[in-house]
């Protein structure tokens, strides 16, 4: 089988460049570009249709500058044009996911997220998409269900060691409403501020949450983290 080539759409640079990494480490994949908007995505694809280097899986971020991820996997299906979708994303309402499901998103990985689980999420697709790339013309139920069923992986946190899930949502928690700095989450938490930047900087490269300087202080600024799309 050719390799699956992927398409890494993420509006923040170093988070697109974070996942375009995981997906050239994968055996299997080749990464065909990074995009960070609808229309970007939108011309990457129609592009390399019907050519040598077709796309053949999206990791999809859902919010984009431009418009909603799930849109445009509307668009596409409508336009009869067959990629398949994992949706990257921060979003975990069920309203979501289950409109993610209706327009045919195939894994749903939620940020943020290891290499180890990146790594599972694609596997399990590329097991899934020999088994329906068969020669055969038809599939039996068993070999359908087969198909499926290597799509069932879960959504472990698989949290570096010394983090642990408790702590990781409430630190994501104190990031709704405003920004903080590892200095004012470790006050609120009862935390190091090395630990409580450790479990930002894990927020920041999942793309959860946003690193910016904070200035106005006295001494070197210091960096403020904000959830994505507050």
């Amino acid at each position: 089988m050719t390799a699956i080539r992927v398409l890494v759409v993420e509006d923040d640079p170093r988070t697109a460049a974070a996942h375009g990494a995981y997906v050239e480490r994968m055996a299997g994949f080749a990464l065909a570009g990074t995009a960070h908007t609808v229309a970007d995505t939108r011309r990457a694809i129609r592009d390399a249709y019907g050519t040598r280097d077709r796309i053949h899986l999206l990791l999809l971020d859902l919010n984009l500058p431009d418009g909603h991820g799930l849109e445009l996997c509307r668009e596409l299906r409508a336009a009869g044009i067959v990629v398949d979708v994992v949706a990257v994303t921060a979003v975990r309402e069920l309203d979501a996911v289950r409109e993610a499901v209706a327009v045919g998103v195939v894994q749903y990985l939620i940020k943020p997220f290891t290499f180890e689980v990146f790594a599972a999420k694609l596997r399990a697709y590329r097991e899934y998409a020999e088994r329906m790339r068969s020669s055969a013309t038809s599939l039996s139920q068993r070999e359908v269900d087969t198909a499926f069923a290597a799509l069932r992986t879960s959504n472990t946190p698989g949290l570096p060691k010394g983090l642990s899930p408790e702590t990781l949502d409430a630190v994501s928690s104190l990031l709704d409403t405003d920004g903080r700095s590892a200095s004012e989450v470790a006050e609120a938490l009862g935390l190091s501020r090395v630990t409580a930047r450790r479990y930002l900087e894990f927020l920041a490269d999942g793309g959860t949450a946003i690193r910016s300087p904070r200035h106005g202080g006295r001494g070197r600024p210091e960096l403020e983290y904000r959830r994505k799309g507050a």
